[in-house]
């Protein structure tokens, strides 16, 4: 359930244009009713994002199949997105010296 907790929306979804949905359970051993909503969706695969309009239809939609995915509005799609890319930022490399310290060699 991290993940769930992880994308969790904190304004209300009627407000925001757009809904970002993705799928974070697995569709094997789902009702036939849910796999169809989530093909009507487009969502196929696991872990996979699509954008719809907040419409009602799309609201009733994902109220049927709620416990499969997860919510996000524009700002926090893109706030999650940036987070990942700064996660997955180039850093510098770690250079470790195999050599062994010439003062500790001098006081023996």
């Amino acid at each position: 359930m991290s993940a769930f907790k992880a994308y969790k929306a904190c304004v209300p979804i009627a407000w925001s244009p757009n809904l970002y949905i993705t799928l974070v359970r697995g569709i094997p051993g789902t009702r036939r009713l849910h796999r169809r909503t989530l093909e009507a969706l487009r969502l196929g695969k696991c872990n996979r994002t699509v954008m719809r309009w907040n419409t009602p239809t799309v609201r009733g939609m994902i109220q049927q199949v709620k416990r499969l995915v997860v919510v996000e509005t524009e700002e926090m799609y893109k706030a999650r997105k940036q987070k990942e890319e700064a996660h997955r930022a180039l850093r510098p490399p770690l250079v470790i010296s195999h050599q062994p310290a010439s003062s500790a060699t001098g006081s023996v």
